[in-house]
């Protein structure tokens, strides 16, 4: 059994970030043509495009305002234009701001949370979705985060976002499954990406201590929970939260 994702093409927001890049790389590898979508980062984009080809996977990199719902919809057009249908939409780009208490928060990093966090995913499923329902196929995958759990001092914009892209996401599952297109959120924890690695900052004793496995997860493990929920092998997995930080958090029942 393996993780099959030829005569896919893959879109992933924030391709050029962190996770995002780690994201392509793992997806490409299990066959899926990719759209990288940017922001500002073009230089990463286009690295990360030749890595791509260098597998014999087939790329494009688009800039594009996810916040914006006619960039999102000509990111759509050039996506089909040159790869064919889209049938795999990966939301992983996030407005970044410096967190702070509510009482010091300032409004407009609520609304950049809003439009980055609910709004995308509305405008993603309207760009997309009506095509993946027409071949009766497609995947929707959010990236959601453990701090929508956590509810910790300082991250209110953030999690008020997750949150209400979590209402977003349970919402279209249950629209969108009579389709045979499943809607599902991977939850990272605190996750080790290149940043870390050059840093040398892997290791957090404070924050591993409470995690029933004691250590820190990382962007691939990350990566590969999208790349089985973009499978077939997940075909029967929709409307799930999947916390992905070794058991952090836990969803009760």
């Amino acid at each position: 059994m393996q993780i099959d994702l030829s005569n896919k093409t893959a879109l992933i927001t924030g391709a050029s970030g962190d996770l995002g890049r780690v994201m392509a790389r793992t997806m490409a590898s299990c066959g899926a043509d990719i759209v990288l979508h940017y922001l500002r980062n073009e230089t990463k984009a286009k690295e990360l495009q030749q890595e791509i080809t260098a597998l014999g996977r087939r790329a494009i990199i688009v800039q594009a305002d996810i916040t914006n719902e006619r960039e999102i919809a000509a990111m759509k057009e050039k996506a089909e234009a040159e790869l064919g249908h889209v049938s795999i939409v990966v939301a992983n780009a996030v407005v970044q701001y410096k967190w702070t208490s509510i009482l010091q928060q300032a409004p407009e990093d609520y609304v950049s949370q809003f439009e980055s966090c609910v709004m995308q995913n509305v405008y993603l499923a309207k760009a997309f979705v009506p095509a993946m329902i027409e071949r009766k196929w497609g995947r929707m995958i959010g990236i959601n985060t453990e701090c929508a759990m956590q509810n910790a001092p300082s991250q209110s914009a953030y999690v008020a976002g997750k949150r209400g892209m979590d209402g977003i996401y349970r919402v279209l599952a249950k629209e969108a499954g009579e389709h045979q297109i499943t809607v599902n959120q991977v939850a990272p924890g605190w996750t080790i990406s290149d940043r870390d690695r050059a840093a040398g900052s892997e290791e957090n004793a404070a924050y591993s201590k409470n995690v029933p496995l004691k250590r820190r997860g990382t962007d691939q493990d990350i990566a590969n929970a999208v790349a089985f929920l973009a499978s077939d092998l997940a075909g029967f997995i929709t409307g799930a939260y999947i916390p992905v930080n070794g058991g952090n958090v836990m969803p009760a029942i």
